[in-house]
């Protein structure tokens, strides 16, 4: 026998509009549904790399879908087979959902993946991405937050094609402004260039090792790779 008084009698669930799937969310589950389908099918000897980028794509659908806990596995067991075969697109995309996935290791995940996307010319769209989490993390008055949007403007002047050049650059220009507000309260186009050259924001050579100290902060030691080995591969070094 139902219960009149109860706060829940006669709720329906149609008419809850908390409970409606979105058509977004169908397709999230219909994609991360075949993509587990396909997964599961593969056989014990499959590439490592096909296993390891089918498995992001599984973990970027439970991050759509709000899954975070899923999404971080899913996105950490890849983490180290990119960086094993130097497919360091993937390895920084991995480190992105991580983040987002607000587990225990995201900032550890961040700092592991801006590293990589500095050193190494991938997609300046997610570099800027990354970097950006920077300035959001730091507090307003956060000599961070400058260093993170001038690195991200200067990967996005450098390494933008024509296609995205423009874009991107606007957007790491607003990023430079929105910083330069909070910061020192600044506003006006002849002041923040002031404060950049101040802060000596226009220089690569002193921004790099600027970056470098925020990133072991973040990191604390938790490096999920050998840097020096990386450098040592590197063209220059």
């Amino acid at each position: 026998m139902s219960n009149t008084e109860s706060p829940f009698h006669g709720l329906q669930i149609d008419d809850n509009p908390v409970l409606e799937v979105t058509p977004q969310e169908q397709t999230l589950q219909q994609n991360l549904d075949q993509y587990l389908q396909h997964f599961n099918a593969l056989p014990a000897d499959a590439d490592e790399l096909e296993k390891a980028r089918l498995k992001l794509d599984i973990a970027e659908c439970y991050l759509g879908l709000d899954q975070l806990k899923e999404a971080h596995d899913w996105a950490r067991q890849t983490f180290d087979t990119f960086v094993k075969h130097d497919d360091w697109q993937h390895a920084v995309d991995a480190c992105d959902i991580i983040y987002n996935s607000n587990q225990p290791d995201s900032l550890i995940a961040l700092g592991n993946g801006i590293w990589l996307a500095v050193t190494f010319p991938i997609d300046p769209t997610v570099s800027v991405q990354l970097l950006h989490h920077i300035v959001d993390e730091t507090p307003d008055d956060s000599d961070g937050a400058a260093v993170a949007a001038m690195l991200a403007h200067y990967l996005a002047e450098t390494r933008s094609d024509e296609k995205t050049h423009q874009n991107l650059t606007f957007l790491t220009n607003q990023i430079i402004a929105q910083v330069a507000k909070r910061h020192r309260g600044i506003e006006d186009e002849k002041t923040i260039q002031t404060w950049i050259k101040m802060y000596e924001l226009d220089d690569i050579n002193s921004l790099l090792p600027k970056m470098a100290v925020i990133l072991d902060a973040i990191v604390a030691e938790q490096w999920w790779y050998d840097r020096d080995e990386i450098r040592a591969r590197l063209p220059v070094n």
